[in-house]
């Protein structure tokens, strides 16, 4: 099959869309790292005026569409949008940007569901033992480190299989903005039936790499209860 062949072959338009992807998709998880899992941990750990409803912005940020995402970016960053004189719309940033709003809030809630299902009893046992406030909670933390690898693979899943954010503020640029998802339905509507095929093929190795790390470390969150 000469899609297969493609991939095989290292064809030059295909590892320039999919090192593409995966360059946005990792900067986009690096920040969606940084600001979702202590922000989850945080969420979980601490007590504070309004945390109910804050969680509730959190898990409906879970499930927002992703084009929303996109559109929010695009009004910010358009022209007339506070953040226009920036000029990153239709690049790189853009995309990371509206990549970043899609995959924190699936890190932040899984995070915090992770932390959450630790047994409470061990802060304290720490606590009693003599730990500071700070040691509990990064003992509570690494127990709930699978948790935690979970949500950052529930991100990456989210984000490199997205295609409706990043058209609306990539705009699909060749060599410069095109990704795998936008590069499929373009191809596929020029008939280049191939190259959109060979890309799929990456794209859903991908995506079953990831889901195949999610379900195993969902199944040792499990056993491990």
């Amino acid at each position: 099959m000469q899609a297969l062949r493609l991939i095989a072959t290292l064809d030059p338009a295909v590892v320039e869309i999919a090192a593409l992807s995966l360059q946005v998709t990792a900067i986009a998880l690096g920040f969606s790292a940084v600001i979702g899992v202590p922000g989850g941990a945080w969420l979980a750990l601490t007590r504070f005026p309004g945390k109910r409803l804050f969680t509730t912005f959190i898990y409906t940020g879970m499930g927002m569409p992703p084009v929303v995402a996109g559109l929010v970016v695009y009004l910010l960053l358009s022209r007339v949008g506070p953040l226009g004189a920036l000029g990153w719309l239709f690049s790189l940033r853009a995309m990371v940007v509206a990549q970043v709003i899609i995959a924190t809030p699936l890190v932040v809630g899984v995070t915090m569901s992770a932390v959450l299902a630790v047994d409470p009893a061990l802060g304290q046992q720490l606590r009693a033992l003599g730990a500071t406030r700070g040691q509990a909670r990064l003992a509570i933390m690494s127990e709930a480190r699978v948790g935690m690898i979970v949500g950052l693979v529930a991100g990456f899943g989210s984000i490199i299989s997205e295609v409706g954010a990043v058209m609306l503020v990539g705009g699909n640029i060749d060599g410069r903005t095109r990704v795998l998802t936008t590069a499929i339905v373009l191809e596929t509507r020029k008939g280049n039936f191939d190259l959109a095929l060979a890309l799929g093929v990456i794209l859903l190795t991908l995506s079953f790499a990831a889901n195949t790390i999610m379900a195993l470390g969902q199944g040792r969150l499990t056993d491990s209860h």
